[in-house]
């Protein structure tokens, strides 16, 4: 699976109870906080409380072009196993 379709689907499986909030950093550096979000199958809209710079209140971004995402959440781990994760399997005891 390439990179852009986990992103896709991470944000297809966000929680309900995780407020849909965070930080985009693009893999061209820049970094667009967001309030909300849509999702299409090649594009994320993602939704700013307030204007940037140049007055745009949204902006999209192809899930191909995501560096890495942030979130100011206090949630449990557990509260992520919707967007596709899971635990680790424990490691054997050395015999």
């Amino acid at each position: 699976m390439e990179i852009a379709e986990y992103w896709r689907t991470l944000f297809a499986n966000w929680p309900d109870n995780i407020e849909r909030r965070g930080m985009v950093l693009s893999k061209q550096g820049e970094v667009v906080s967001f309030e909300n979000f849509l999702v299409s199958p090649g594009l994320l809209l993602l939704e700013r409380s307030a204007p940037d710079a140049s007055g745009a209140r949204k902006a999209f971004i192809g899930y191909d072009s995501i560096a890495l995402v942030k979130m100011p959440t206090t949630a449990d781990l557990d509260d992520f196993l919707t967007m596709g994760f899971q635990h680790a399997r424990p490691r054997k005891p050395n015999s």
